[in-house]
């Protein structure tokens, strides 16, 4: 299978086309997970404008495909990528927990369903700038 794969990926193009392919559907699945584990409906609140929401979502969006393209700059085949990236995405949701957890006196699932922008910017800078650091340690 990996022969396969290898000589598909011979030509840059469909290289580029299968990391693509790969990452754009690993996307779709971690939004998933994050979808299951908000108390919101992330896409029915973007739908109402709720920018809390938006930017805690594209941070999250931003930080998986930040972390995926350290995993494919760093790793020569897509198993390898997307198994690092995976690691990655799971080092992204831990943060969301403990950023819950740090934080005692304030809801941040409820806060961003109620549009509070200033939690909702925290969310995204906190997912984009661990997308760095889980990005860099990627090998």
């Amino acid at each position: 299978m990996n022969d396969e794969v290898d000589r598909l990926t011979a030509s840059p193009y469909l290289e580029t086309l299968a990391f693509f392919s790969v990452a754009l559907v690993a996307v779709v699945v971690f939004l998933a997970v994050f979808e299951m584990i908000t108390r919101y409906s992330v896409w029915n609140e973007i739908k109402r404008g709720n920018l809390a929401v938006a930017m805690a979502t594209s941070g999250k969006i931003f930080g998986i495909c930040n972390i995926f393209r350290y995993a494919i700059a760093k790793n020569d085949t897509i198993l390898k990528a997307v198994g690092w990236a995976g690691f990655g995405f799971v080092l992204l949701l831990a943060a969301y927990f403990i950023f819950e957890f740090l934080t005692p006196n304030l809801n941040v699932d409820e806060e961003i369903g109620k549009d509070n922008k200033a939690v909702g910017f925290i969310a995204m800078i906190l997912s984009v700038s661990l997308s760095f650091i889980i990005g860099a340690s990627v090998t």
